[in-house]
């Protein structure tokens, strides 16, 4: 354990990115803890509301993560300055991606059911930054060996058949197998041969006169998000609190009836 500590995380230069990410999980956690105390009336925490205005906290995670990010560029990858820099994006970065949906729509959707691709964003990211810490490369060049390293055609080739791969799987509707798949090629490859998600531009170009693919994978996909869709809500609401209730449906408008005037002055 000490050997691969050394190995990935302290020897290449990765301390730095330790630390953003633990100060970017501690952010987001930290800043949900504080909404949710809010929401909940709980607490001496309010929101800030200088003249009025609310002031989300993405404009204070953007200037941290400009700070950390332009110290990081001009402290380099060791010394003091490189890692307070990380600390202080990581936590910017916290920030933002807490509000990664207003953002997104422009709106403020933090308790809707939109809010909930903050937290599936956050979740993704700090996943993605712990396979890059774990020794994981993107498009799989850590599975070649270091003589296979030295030979620059088959790291392309490698590099570029992983990238075609995690192309097909976002093609096929899968822009979450897409992103893993960008470090783990083997799940890239999973997302690329399986069925395409009924929805996705690749079911519409190429099932479009085939009903029975087409109807195999809407059952396919019918299944996968009866299975996962229940516990990632609840895996959901228990990291960001689960949204508002969506308002009842209004009831369709009544037509207008007979014009009565007119039919009682035709009687007279």
């Amino acid at each position: 354990m000490g050997h691969w500590w050394y190995r990935n995380i302290i020897e290449p230069g990765k301390l730095p990115m330790l630390l953003a990410l633990l100060s970017f999980v501690t952010s987001f956690l930290v800043t949900r803890v504080i909404t949710r105390l809010i929401r909940a009336g709980r607490g001496p925490f309010k929101n800030v509301t200088p003249g009025g205005m609310h002031v989300h906290h993405v404009v204070p995670g953007v200037i941290l993560v400009i700070v950390g990010g332009f110290g990081a560029v001009g402290s380099g990858r060791h010394g003091i300055g490189a890692l307070a820099s990380a600390v202080v994006f990581g936590l910017g970065a916290g920030l933002v991606l807490d509000e990664f949906a207003l953002i997104l729509h422009l709106d403020d959707v933090y308790w809707s059911e939109q809010g909930r691709k903050s937290v599936e964003i956050v979740v993704l990211t700090a996943a993605l930054v712990a396979l890059v810490l774990g020794g994981f490369l993107p498009f799989g060049v850590n599975d070649l060996t270091y003589e296979e390293r030295q030979s620059r055609g088959l790291v392309a080739i490698n590099a570029a058949t992983n990238f075609f791969l995690a192309l097909i799987a976002l093609w096929k509707g899968k822009p979450r197998t897409a992103l893993i798949g960008i470090l783990v090629p083997f799940v890239a490859l999973i997302g690329a041969v399986r069925l395409a998600r009924p929805s996705s531009p690749y079911a519409k170009r190429f099932y479009a006169n085939r009903p029975r693919a087409r109807a195999k994978a809407g059952l396919r996909a019918f299944h996968h998000d009866r299975r996962w869709a229940g516990p990632r809500r609840r895996f959901q609401d228990f990291i960001g609190g689960a949204p508002d209730p969506s308002p009842p449906d209004s009831p369709p408008d009544t037509p207008p009836g007979p014009d009565v005037s007119r039919g009682s002055d035709r009687r007279h």
